[in-house]
């Protein structure tokens, strides 16, 4: 038996769903550019905010670090620019964090182990990013790099692991979760 319409003065005759139907938001698969945002957005955030504290202790402000970003493209006369050049800076680290999220994403199409054990795949994608960043990225760009530290390499790879890796192949995991309709369990088999 069909509800009987209800009248309503804004749009007329309508018929109002129950209250326990499911909600168009929870059922709602999500889509490829939602997924690589939300985890691009999370490993850039987490990144960035490990670079500022880290390097906060030798004195290093957020403004340099974002101008040492920037100098990757526009070499060491960013290092005196202004608020714009430390912008670009930060639009450069996000474009990088978007980029590692559609990367882990694409891949985790194929690779079906990507999503199955995203704690395992973060950690070796934190590593790969580490690997990809300093061996082909920055000697590519017009940064100048640093000597070697064992110590720096060290917190470098940690922190690509922890809020990079793991970041991205959570998020990855939780929405390809929703739309496949397996488990959430961060290693489910």
């Amino acid at each position: 038996m069909q509800p009987k319409p209800k009248r309503d003065s804004f749009v007329g005759d309508c018929t109002y769903p129950p209250l326990s139907a499911p909600s168009p938001i929870t059922t709602r698969r999500p889509s490829a550019f939602l997924t690589i945002f939300s985890a691009g957005i999370a490993a850039g955030i987490l990144d960035i905010t490990a670079a500022f504290v880290t390097w906060a202790p030798q004195g290093i402000r957020p403004v340099q670090i974002l101008r040492g970003i920037a100098s990757g493209l526009l070499g060491p006369k960013s290092f005196y620019g202004g608020w714009q050049t430390a912008m670009l800076g930060a639009a450069l680290h996000f474009l990088i964090a978007f980029s590692a999220a559609s990367v882990f994403y694409g891949a985790s199409r194929k690779l079906i182990f990507l999503r199955r054990r995203p704690v395992l795949s973060g950690v070796l994608y934190g590593i790969v990013v580490y690997l990809f960043m300093y061996w082909v990225v920055i000697p590519l760009s017009a940064y100048h790099k640093p000597p070697f530290s064992i110590s720096a390499t060290i917190i470098a790879v940690v922190t690509h692991i922890v809020c990079v890796g793991l970041p991205i192949s959570l998020v990855v995991r939780r929405y390809s979760s929703r739309r496949e309709g397996t488990p959430t369990s961060p290693e489910a088999p």
